[in-house]
């Protein structure tokens, strides 16, 4: 059995701005263009979603009416080559809501839950990307054998476009800014 008989041929090329803009969200969902390239994400388990879900709602309660906090939608952090991050949660200024695609300067922070496989995605290549693009902020969440999330946050050096370190969260999180709120994620 060949690639070709087991993937289409679009994934084996690089992928415009154009062409991704012209698929269907169905087409759309559970991929995400790197370097113009497709790359596939396995289904996320209960408790991956059930994490993500459970921090959007606490941010967007605590957002205000100038944020929206949302998961599942692709954030375009440049044109050529094309690359889409589909981050598990993703807080934008709620003006932007029906602008598409979502661009960088919309995004206030993204964070992303780490399953087994994404460890240096998340880790690493996520990171960079992110700060390259200019996101203010960036969360991971480590699903630790506790069942008490670790939560690593990171702020943007605007000068370097890379982040620093900031703190450390079990379980509670103290959102920086714009907004101060306790996010209890919690026993999962």
């Amino acid at each position: 059995m060949t690639a070709e008989m087991v993937a289409p041929a679009w994934m084996h090329e690089q992928i415009t701005a154009e062409q991704y803009d012209s698929w269907s969200e169905e087409q759309c969902a559970g991929i995400e263009i790197v370097d113009g390239m497709v790359v596939v994400s396995p289904s996320a388990s209960k408790r991956h979603n059930r994490l993500a879900r459970i921090l959007a709602n606490a941010l967007e309660d605590a957002a205000g009416p100038d944020w929206n906090a949302d998961t599942d939608f692709d954030v375009r952090l440049q044109d050529v080559p094309l690359t889409n991050r589909r981050p598990d949660v993703v807080v934008y200024r709620a003006e932007t809501i029906d602008v598409t695609p979502t661009r960088p300067e919309h995004v206030l922070l993204v964070a992303e839950v780490v399953s087994p496989g994404s460890e240096t995605t998340d880790r690493i290549v996520k990171v960079d990307q992110y700060a390259k693009a200019g996101i203010a902020f960036y969360w991971r969440i480590e699903q630790a054998a506790t069942g008490v999330p670790l939560v690593y946050t990171y702020v943007l050096d605007p000068a370097t476009k890379t982040y620093r370190e900031g703190d450390v969260f079990t379980g509670v999180v103290k959102v920086v800014a714009p907004f101060p709120v306790r996010v209890d994620l919690g026993q999962l």
